[in-house]
């Protein structure tokens, strides 16, 4: 079954406790339990997987790929874990919701005052449908930018790696 969008559910379906084990669930996966779980991912919600791998298109490095591969794990995970039947997120819903996100991030930074922006950008994850899920992948993206700045690998590629990111649990968010 293919959606774009248009149930609407009040308040996250993925909860604080399903995404705590999904993360612990993938931190313990072999190599052959993640590829397994890719060639799900794969059957399930192509258009995700596909969103991640044409990032070495846009520069993004196989190690970079794999960070956000390892997002779409566990976003997965979690879905899985909550028990519910999904349907499959089109190309187009992506290219809207990425839209979504850009328009927010854009609106966020021209923001003249700081603590304005500031607040927009908390109220903006405080209010997500599926808070959980994206507090978490912004968190794993901040972190995994110090890492990057720490190592000195910072590339102009790594914002197409964190919108697709953030774009997953958009999606997951608004499907």
């Amino acid at each position: 079954m293919e959606c774009n969008g248009s149930e609407h559910v009040s308040g996250p379906r993925i909860s604080v406790d399903q995404l705590t084990a999904a993360v612990k669930k993938i931190e313990r996966m072999t190599l052959a339990d993640k590829s397994a779980l890719i060639d799900e991912i794969h059957e399930q919600q192509p258009n995700l997987l596909a969103s991640c791998l044409v990032q070495p298109r846009l520069g993004v490095t196989l190690e970079k790929l794999e960070f956000l591969l390892h997002i779409l794990m566990v976003c997965f995970q979690a879905m899985k874990a909550s028990a519910r039947q999904w349907p499959l997120i089109s190309e187009d819903f992506q290219e809207q919701q990425l839209e979504r996100l850009v328009g927010s991030i854009l609106f966020s930074e021209d923001i003249a005052h700081p603590m304005m922006a500031t607040r927009a950008r908390a109220q903006y994850l405080e209010n997500h449908p599926e808070s959980p899920l994206f507090t978490y992948v912004v968190n794993q993206c901040q972190s995994w930018l110090v890492e990057l700045a720490r190592e000195g690998q910072e590339a102009e590629s790594d914002k197409f790696v964190m919108l697709a990111a953030a774009n997953i649990a958009n999606c997951i968010a608004h499907i």
